[in-house]
């Protein structure tokens, strides 16, 4: 038995997308049944790193970069404990996935986790988006800072057009796809 539960391995799950597509509420719901399924997984919320490990750092080029550098070390560590780790981080530039991938080795899955800009903005609470567009926020990713699309994710949520019920069993699927998670008993 490993640290995570069960004789499985560990996994990183990068979750990749706009401010507002959803990644936060998709890592939470499947953390929440990863734990019904008895898999030890973590949360690793960009806003809540920001907020504590990484509260150093603003969002100049160097220090998004440094940010996503240490998300990837940490989610390492637990993948490396048979942990699943679900970074929910916008990560705009395929350097920095890739950098990702690299730092975690085996057991990377990227998701991307797609919804049309006009979709994120209406779901914007915190009206980051509007400030944006206004000027007051510099560099804001899919505004005045670049995102790039990713071109290969292992997997592709498109949350605007899929119930979160739903996302969460894709993503289920698919890890029990690549032999992260059991076919049977989900």
């Amino acid at each position: 038995m490993s640290a995570a539960g069960d004789a499985g391995t560990g996994v990183v799950i990068w979750m990749t997308g706009l401010s507002g597509a959803g990644k936060s509420t998709l890592a939470s719901a499947l953390h929440a049944r990863l734990a019904a399924l008895g898999r030890a997984s973590i949360v690793l919320d960009g806003d809540v790193l920001r907020a504590g490990l990484n509260a150093d750092l603003g969002f100049t080029p160097a220090d998004r970069t440094e940010n996503l550098r240490r998300v990837a070390h940490v989610a390492a560590l637990f993948r490396q404990q048979g942990f699943i780790a679900i970074a929910a981080v916008i990560s705009p530039e395929h350097r920095h996935r890739q950098a990702a991938r690299d730092i975690v080795g085996a057991g990377f899955v990227e998701v991307f986790v797609d919804a049309p800009l006009q979709v994120c903005e209406a779901r914007d609470v915190k009206g980051l988006y509007a400030r944006a567009r206004r000027g007051e926020i510099a560099d804001f990713t899919g505004i005045s800072g670049p995102f790039d699309t990713p071109v290969a994710p292992d997997i592709t949520i498109a949350t605007d057009r899929l119930p979160l019920g739903r996302a969460v069993d894709q993503l289920l699927d698919h890890l029990a796809a690549k032999g992260y998670l059991p076919a049977q008993g989900r």
